[in-house]
This record gives C-alpha cells, structure tokens and sequence, in this order.
C-alpha cells in the first residue's frame, strides 16, 4: 500500500492552506472532547467571565456570532441556570447576562476540556512556541474584524 503524499509545496507554502487545515483538526479534537453546545457554552461564559455582565448583542460582536445565535445560547444557559439576565441599570430597555456560580464552575470544566484539546493540537509545540503562535496569530486576527459565524 502507498504512503499519503504531502500536499503541493504551493499549497503548504500558504498560510491560509495551512491555517484551513490546523482549523479543521482543531475543530475534529474540539468535537471529540466537547459537545457542540459546550463550545458555544464556553465562548459566552468565558466572554461574561472576562468581560463582565454583557448585552446579548455585545456577546455577539465581542465573539462574532450572530444575535439570533447568542439568543439561542443564553436562553438554554439561563435555562440550565448558568447564566442571569438583568435589566441594565443604565438602559431600562437593555438586558444584560451575568455568569452564576453554577455557570462559573461550568467554565472551569470546560476550560480544561479546551486546554486538553489544545495540548494534543499544539504537541509538536514546546511552551514557548505555542505562545508565539498564539500571539502571531492574535495579531492577524486582531488586523481584521469580527466576523459573524
């Protein structure tokens, strides 16, 4: 039986190619080791954990997610009692989500969830060239906007 050839050197000499393919395992280990809706569940609670008590629509820009998107998930997780919504003391006609306790410890689980899929992701990389490469490609994402999912 043949070994799988490398793909072109034009290709592998894009990082785009190479992003696209590094995406799409990442997304393969993601889904092996979290369901779909603690992949939304951690991006919104490690948002409100950060950021503090936030509008849905700033969930939205903050993550690049669409509002009817962020609707759908901060109704289950209040639902579930991981989330609050308030009426923001600024803006009577706003709501905002806070984390509960419940919700925190939910981020806490999930959060070694993603550091494990990250260490099997990033296994070829030493400490230190896995900060590089985060801050490298924090810098890209940073020189284009948020993109609605």
């Amino acid at each position: 039986m043949s070994q799988p050839q490398a793909a072109p050197a034009r290709l592998r000499a894009l990082a785009s190619w190479q992003a696209g393919r590094v995406a799409t395992l990442g997304a393969r280990l993601t889904a092996a080791h979290m369901a779909l809706e603690a992949r939304s569940d951690f991006a919104v609670l490690a948002a409100l954990d950060e950021l503090g008590p936030l509008s849905q629509a700033e969930i939205g820009r903050s993550l690049g997610l669409d509002r009817a998107n962020v609707n759908r998930i901060a109704t289950r997780l209040e639902q579930e009692g991981l989330i609050a919504r308030t009426q923001d003391p600024d803006d009577g006609r706003r709501q905002v989500l806070t984390a509960t306790p419940a919700g925190t410890a939910r981020l806490a689980g999930l959060e070694r969830s993603a550091r494990r899929v990250q260490d099997e992701l990033l296994a070829a990389l030493d400490v230190d060239e896995r900060e590089q490469l985060r801050l490298l490609l924090d810098k890209v994402l940073a020189a284009h906007p948020a993109q609605p999912a």
